[in-house]
């Protein structure tokens, strides 16, 4: 299992990167959207937590989720206007880029 994630963490440009953690740190955005948007699991996320973050960033971050009900679907029904915002954000970003 570790190997494939390694393979798939590694074909992930850097703004894919950067906007994984963005979405990883706001507290309304699940796991779940990210995996859609991303096709990540909350291991692999985790995962480039890990690999980006500074170790305190990290923790301190692993805290926050360990304790934040709202990072899994069932669990919250706050987010969905939250999440529709950031989809149409990266969609827009997305758009701009030259194919």
């Amino acid at each position: 299992m570790k190997k494939k994630l390694k393979i798939k963490l590694s074909g992930l440009d850097k703004a894919s990167l950067n906007k994984i953690i963005k979405w990883a740190w706001h507290d309304y955005t699940s796991f779940e959207s990210i995996k859609k948007e991303f096709n990540l699991s909350e291991e692999e996320v985790i995962e480039v937590m890990r690999k980006e973050l500074k170790p305190s960033s990290f923790r301190l971050w692993r805290k926050r989720m360990n304790s934040n009900l709202t990072k899994h679907e069932k669990l919250s029904s706050h987010r969905r206007e939250f999440e529709k915002k950031l989809i149409d954000e990266v969609s827009t970003e997305n758009s701009s880029y030259p194919n």
